[in-house]
């Protein structure tokens, strides 16, 4: 396409416009309080408030509830990542080790990828603790890249 001089060449669209919104999260998600602060292809930051909702019966914070924030943000920045050739990307395998145990408290989950391949990503996370800056957890998410659905399939039949 020829260009009159001047004329710039349209935008390309941003990854914040073809991300689901972070603001409407699944009742899932909604329900871990888990909150995005920042979302690149190379690293994303979100933060977390943990207290008796995410409760064991002796009264820490359950693993699971850093396993979900682990692959949360792992899948959400390699998404970014791969969202511009129309993929997004799922977990594979995710492996998290918990470093110490929490009661309660505000924690900062920091996800920064360590190989982005075409075909699968492999991404670090660490979840410290907001106060002190303490390792609380750290996991290693694999994802594979997948081809969006197109329009038509996610549909819902009327």
């Amino acid at each position: 396409m020829d260009r009159q001089p001047g004329e710039t060449a349209p935008a390309a669209p941003s990854n914040e416009r073809l991300l689901p919104s972070l603001e409407r999260l699944s009742p899932f998600l909604a329900a871990l309080g888990i909150e995005f602060e920042s979302v690149d292809p190379t690293r994303v930051v979100a933060g977390l408030e943990l207290g008796p909702d995410q409760h064991t019966p002796w009264g820490v914070v359950h693993g699971g509830a850093y396993t979900t924030a682990i692959e949360s943000v792992a899948s959400v920045g390699a998404s970014a990542a791969v969202l511009q050739r129309g993929q997004f990307a799922v977990g594979v395998n995710n492996v998290t080790d918990f470093v110490r145990p929490m009661v309660k408290g505000r924690v900062r989950v920091v996800a920064e990828p360590i190989h982005q391949g075409s075909t699968q990503q492999l991404w670090q996370v660490n979840i410290t603790r907001a106060d002190d800056g303490k390792l609380v957890a750290r996991g290693q998410v694999r994802l594979q890249n997948v081809d969006l659905p197109s329009p038509s399939a996610t549909a819902q039949p009327q």
